[in-house]
Protein backbone atom coordinates (compact mmCIF):
# COMPACT_ATOMS: atom_id res chain seq x y z
CA UNK A 1 0.00 0.00 0.00
CA UNK A 2 2.80 2.69 0.65
CA UNK A 3 4.46 1.86 -2.89
CA UNK A 4 1.09 2.57 -4.52
CA UNK A 5 0.44 5.91 -2.35
CA UNK A 6 4.30 6.58 -2.98
CA UNK A 7 3.38 5.49 -7.39
CA UNK A 8 0.37 7.88 -7.09
CA UNK A 9 2.19 11.08 -5.60
CA UNK A 10 5.20 10.81 -8.00
CA UNK A 11 2.91 10.55 -10.69
CA UNK A 12 0.95 13.46 -9.55
CA UNK A 13 4.16 15.48 -8.80
CA UNK A 14 5.26 14.86 -12.40
CA UNK A 15 2.08 15.62 -14.07
CA UNK A 16 1.73 19.11 -12.21
CA UNK A 17 5.72 19.64 -13.37
CA UNK A 18 4.93 18.85 -16.85
CA UNK A 19 1.87 20.60 -17.06
CA UNK A 20 1.68 23.31 -20.37
CA UNK A 21 -1.07 25.55 -18.52
CA UNK A 22 -0.18 28.84 -17.88
CA UNK A 23 -0.32 29.89 -14.39
CA UNK A 24 -1.55 33.17 -13.05
CA UNK A 25 0.02 34.33 -9.87
CA UNK A 26 -2.17 36.52 -7.62
CA UNK A 27 -0.75 39.66 -6.91
CA UNK A 28 -1.39 42.78 -5.32
CA UNK A 29 -1.74 47.11 -5.86
CA UNK A 30 -2.47 50.24 -4.41
CA UNK A 31 -3.49 53.84 -5.03
CA UNK A 32 -4.48 56.83 -3.21
CA UNK A 33 -6.58 59.88 -4.31
CA UNK A 34 -7.51 63.07 -2.91
CA UNK A 35 -9.28 66.24 -3.66
CA UNK A 36 -10.84 69.36 -1.61
CA UNK A 37 -14.29 70.01 -1.71
CA UNK A 38 -16.18 72.91 0.29
CA UNK A 39 -18.38 71.91 2.78
CA UNK A 40 -18.42 69.60 5.88
CA UNK A 41 -17.73 66.26 5.89
CA UNK A 42 -20.89 64.92 6.69
CA UNK A 43 -22.44 66.79 3.64
CA UNK A 44 -20.01 65.37 1.32
CA UNK A 45 -20.67 61.68 2.90
CA UNK A 46 -24.54 62.44 2.41
CA UNK A 47 -23.77 62.81 -0.70
CA UNK A 48 -20.92 60.21 -1.51
CA UNK A 49 -23.99 57.43 -0.03
CA UNK A 50 -27.42 56.70 -0.57
CA UNK A 51 -28.98 57.70 -4.35
CA UNK A 52 -25.43 58.05 -6.39
CA UNK A 53 -27.09 57.56 -9.76
CA UNK A 54 -26.70 61.40 -10.43
CA UNK A 55 -22.96 61.27 -10.48
CA UNK A 56 -21.88 57.79 -11.10
CA UNK A 57 -22.09 56.92 -14.61
CA UNK A 58 -20.64 53.22 -15.38
CA UNK A 59 -23.51 50.54 -14.38
CA UNK A 60 -23.83 46.82 -15.93
CA UNK A 61 -27.69 47.57 -17.00
CA UNK A 62 -26.72 51.30 -18.62
CA UNK A 63 -29.84 52.73 -16.68
CA UNK A 64 -30.15 51.21 -13.59
CA UNK A 65 -33.64 51.19 -11.68
CA UNK A 66 -31.72 51.83 -8.63
CA UNK A 67 -28.16 52.87 -7.65
CA UNK A 68 -27.07 53.07 -4.06
CA UNK A 69 -24.96 52.95 -1.65
CA UNK A 70 -26.26 51.60 2.27
CA UNK A 71 -23.94 53.35 4.90
CA UNK A 72 -24.16 50.92 6.96
CA UNK A 73 -22.25 47.79 8.10
CA UNK A 74 -23.20 44.93 5.76
CA UNK A 75 -24.99 47.08 3.71
CA UNK A 76 -24.11 47.25 0.08
CA UNK A 77 -22.99 49.19 -2.90
CA UNK A 78 -26.39 48.07 -5.27
CA UNK A 79 -27.41 48.38 -8.72
CA UNK A 80 -30.89 47.36 -9.03
CA UNK A 81 -31.58 46.75 -12.91
CA UNK A 82 -35.50 46.93 -12.65
CA UNK A 83 -38.93 46.60 -10.51
CA UNK A 84 -38.68 43.16 -10.15
CA UNK A 85 -35.46 43.62 -7.87
CA UNK A 86 -32.69 41.92 -10.11
CA UNK A 87 -29.38 43.36 -10.03
CA UNK A 88 -25.90 43.25 -8.43
CA UNK A 89 -24.29 43.90 -5.37
CA UNK A 90 -20.90 45.31 -6.46
CA UNK A 91 -19.18 45.81 -3.03
CA UNK A 92 -20.43 45.13 0.53
CA UNK A 93 -19.97 48.03 3.26
CA UNK A 94 -17.53 46.92 5.73
CA UNK A 95 -16.72 50.34 7.97
CA UNK A 96 -19.49 53.62 7.73
CA UNK A 97 -18.60 56.40 10.07
CA UNK A 98 -20.69 59.31 8.76
CA UNK A 99 -18.01 61.95 7.79
CA UNK A 100 -15.71 60.16 8.59
CA UNK A 101 -15.12 57.10 6.94
CA UNK A 102 -16.93 54.75 4.53
CA UNK A 103 -15.21 50.93 3.57
CA UNK A 104 -16.22 48.72 1.22
CA UNK A 105 -14.84 45.33 -0.09
CA UNK A 106 -15.70 43.99 -3.47
CA UNK A 107 -15.26 43.25 -7.39
CA UNK A 108 -16.89 46.69 -8.52
CA UNK A 109 -17.13 46.39 -12.03
CA UNK A 110 -15.03 43.30 -12.25
CA UNK A 111 -17.27 40.94 -10.62
CA UNK A 112 -16.23 37.81 -12.15
CA UNK A 113 -12.94 37.79 -11.77
CA UNK A 114 -10.67 36.64 -8.43
CA UNK A 115 -10.07 40.01 -7.88
CA UNK A 116 -10.81 41.92 -4.23
CA UNK A 117 -10.67 45.47 -4.12
CA UNK A 118 -11.02 47.59 -0.53
CA UNK A 119 -12.33 50.92 -1.29
CA UNK A 120 -12.17 53.55 1.86
CA UNK A 121 -12.91 57.25 1.57
CA UNK A 122 -11.72 59.40 4.07
CA UNK A 123 -13.02 62.38 5.20
CA UNK A 124 -11.63 65.51 7.04
CA UNK A 125 -12.47 68.62 7.86
CA UNK A 126 -9.95 71.33 6.86
CA UNK A 127 -11.69 75.07 7.76
CA UNK A 128 -14.73 75.28 5.87
CA UNK A 129 -13.68 72.17 3.83
CA UNK A 130 -13.03 68.31 3.06
CA UNK A 131 -10.37 66.98 1.88
CA UNK A 132 -11.60 63.61 0.60
CA UNK A 133 -9.04 60.93 0.46
CA UNK A 134 -9.69 57.54 -1.78
CA UNK A 135 -7.95 54.85 -0.96
CA UNK A 136 -7.83 51.67 -2.79
CA UNK A 137 -6.68 48.08 -2.31
CA UNK A 138 -6.36 45.08 -5.03
CA UNK A 139 -5.32 41.79 -4.72
CA UNK A 140 -5.92 38.49 -6.42
CA UNK A 141 -5.69 37.60 -10.09
CA UNK A 142 -5.73 40.49 -12.95
CA UNK A 143 -3.79 42.03 -15.97
CA UNK A 144 -1.27 44.05 -15.98
CA UNK A 145 -2.69 47.05 -17.22
CA UNK A 146 -5.76 46.57 -14.92
CA UNK A 147 -4.09 48.87 -11.99
CA UNK A 148 -3.80 51.65 -13.62
CA UNK A 149 -7.36 51.35 -15.83
CA UNK A 150 -8.55 51.10 -12.44
CA UNK A 151 -6.99 54.18 -10.73
CA UNK A 152 -8.15 56.56 -13.88
CA UNK A 153 -11.86 54.85 -13.57
CA UNK A 154 -11.48 56.09 -9.39
CA UNK A 155 -10.14 59.65 -10.45
CA UNK A 156 -13.14 60.14 -13.35
CA UNK A 157 -15.31 59.17 -10.39
CA UNK A 158 -14.50 61.52 -7.77
CA UNK A 159 -12.91 64.61 -10.17
CA UNK A 160 -14.60 64.17 -13.58
CA UNK A 161 -17.92 63.15 -11.76
CA UNK A 162 -18.56 63.62 -8.23
CA UNK A 163 -16.74 66.89 -7.62
CA UNK A 164 -18.73 68.64 -10.27
CA UNK A 165 -21.93 67.54 -9.12
CA UNK A 166 -21.01 68.76 -5.81
CA UNK A 167 -20.20 72.06 -6.68
CA UNK A 168 -23.13 72.03 -9.04
CA UNK A 169 -25.08 71.09 -6.02
CA UNK A 170 -23.60 73.58 -3.48
CA UNK A 171 -24.87 76.28 -6.05
CA UNK A 172 -28.30 74.90 -5.92
CA UNK A 173 -28.63 75.10 -2.75
CA UNK A 174 -27.43 78.72 -2.47
CA UNK A 175 -29.96 80.04 -4.96
CA UNK A 176 -32.85 77.56 -3.34
CA UNK A 177 -31.93 77.73 0.78
CA UNK A 178 -35.19 76.48 1.82
CA UNK A 179 -34.03 73.11 -0.41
Amino acid sequence: MRLFTITILALIFFACQNSKKEKTIATNFQFELETKLSGAPEQVYDKLTGDISPWWDHTFSGNPHQLYIEAKPGGGFYEIFDESGDGVRHAVVTGAQRGKLLRMEGPLGLAGHALTLVSTYHLSAINDSTILKIEVHGAGEFEAEWPEVIENVWKHFMIEQFKPYWEKSLKTNKSNPGK
